[in-house]
């Protein structure tokens, strides 16, 4: 059931990307008089589709459809969508048109820079997808996200290598101020930091970065996960220590040795299961010795403070603005990773992912919080890496337009063929790493 859900969550979450996308060419296209040849979701490889509004079964049911210009399907291989402009260099590698005049109704007849918002309306489309989910997002549950001043990290031992400590409170990387708690592992690799200030007993300390450890920054998950002093928040009913502990009390030393935080204290009480362990419990500021009883599991029975998340909320007009900064920020986030993807010494292209990766991001029940998010941030991504100049992508043919209407010369088609063709062939080796990369971590789970 759990995977049935996942695979309904990426199916229905790439549906509506590649719809929107391919929305945006579509209707600049039709906005400027330039037919249409097909709009499918998903690829037709073969001539084979689940859907077509030439096929013979659809003209019988709709007879007026046999003079739509545009054919409109579904195609077999869920790996993307596509919309044939007429009159274009594109994937499908079509040059038959190139050995007449080009028709009024053509892409190439019509001038640069209405080509270039032809080319450009996927990627428009994407950010204004992104930007409506998270205006959704902060205008339903608002921002919730657990708050960088005044927690302290617990260090595990990359971090201790680049010269962090448990305990410390991060202040700054280089000029930025960082907000999100959650952010910090992901901000020191996505930022070059040079310099991390952090408060350290009372003193503020400089932490200069290592930027050869970046890599292993990028590949070792819970480098800084929360610094929690052990302090009770609920006594459990059945707890064997019920009537000893009380709320408020924070645990400080156990069985002589003094900790600051319960991830040290918990492998100490579970070294003693079963048994009395002498603790001692700082209450109303004073220090008191007692024996906590520890059950069969290693536990004491309580609950912990943990440090209560942040919300933030928004109304539908204030959630407008703070979508469109949010939109911003994760588009220039997403700019970073590609900076780090494109730098072979961090190992970041190991990250690379297909839709194996992007189906594990997905929970294991339907949420919608979650599913907004993610298609927001998948928006983004998808859009800003069809702005990479590649020819066969957008941004190949968004550079051939700019060039145009600077140069006022236009690219030959057996340039822009030919480009067409390399532009193919390294987003073929990109989807053999993304899947190498995705078979590889199957494998190593």
């Amino acid at each position: 059931m759990v995977v049935l859900v996942k695979i309904l969550q990426v199916v229905l979450a790439l549906s509506v990307l590649i719809l929107v996308h391919e929305a945006g060419h579509f209707l600049w296209a039709r906005l400027f008089g330039i037919r249409v040849d097909k709009f499918f979701l998903f690829f037709d490889i073969g001539g084979k589709k689940i859907f077509s509004t030439k096929s013979p079964r659809f003209l019988k049911l709709f007879p007026k459809a046999a003079g739509l210009k545009t054919e409109y399907g579904i195609g077999w291989l869920p790996l993307g969508g596509y919309c044939k402009i007429s009159g274009m260099i594109d994937e499908s590698m079509d040059l038959n048109h190139l050995g007449s005049a080009p028709e009024p109704w053509e892409f190439r007849a019509k001038p640069a820079w209405q080509r270039l918002l032809v080319m450009s309306g996927g990627v428009l489309n994407n950010f204004i997808l992104a930007f409506i989910g998270f205006i959704a997002i902060l205008a339903i549950w608002g921002d919730t996200f657990l708050a960088n001043e005044g927690n302290a990290i617990y260090a595990d031992a990359l971090a201790e290598r680049m010269g962090f400590k448990t305990g410390d409170m991060i202040l700054s990387y280089d000029d930025y101020v960082p907000d999100d708690f959650s952010m910090l592992q992901v901000d020191l690799a996505r930022r070059d930091v040079r310099c991390a200030k952090v408060l350290r007993d009372g003193d503020t300390v400089e932490v200069y970065i290592d930027q050869s450890l970046i890599g292993e920054v990028l590949n070792t998950p819970g480098m800084f996960s929360l610094a929690v002093p052990f302090v009770v928040d609920t006594v459990m009913d059945s707890s064997p220590n019920a009537g000893v502990l009380l709320r408020g009390d924070r645990i400080v030393r156990v069985d002589g040795t003094e900790f600051k935080y319960l991830q040290d204290i918990r492998p100490v009480l579970e070294r003693h299961p079963g048994e009395m362990v002498p603790v001692t419990v700082v209450r109303g500021g004073e220090a008191m010795e007692m024996d906590l009883q520890v059950d069969s599991t290693g536990k004491i029975g309580v609950l912990t403070v943990f440090p209560g998340l942040e919300v933030r909320h928004y109304s539908v007009l204030q959630a407008i603005p703070a979508g469109v900064k949010l939109t911003f920020e994760s588009v220039g986030g997403y700019l970073r990773d590609l900076k780090l993807v494109a730098t072979p010494s961090t190992g970041a292209y190991k990250s690379v992912g297909s839709f194996i990766a992007i189906g594990q991001v997905f929970p294991s029940k339907w949420d919608w919080y979650q599913f907004l998010y993610l298609l927001a941030m998948l928006s983004i991504m998808l859009g800003v890496a069809n702005l990479l100049p590649i020819p066969a992508l957008d941004g190949g043919h968004i550079v051939f337009c700019l060039f145009e209407m600077i140069t006022g010369r236009k690219p030959s088609d057996k340039f822009v063929t030919g480009a067409q063709v390399v532009g193919m062939l390294l987003l073929t080796l990109l989807m053999l790493l993304a899947f190498g990369n995705d078979i590889s971590r199957l494998f190593r789970l």
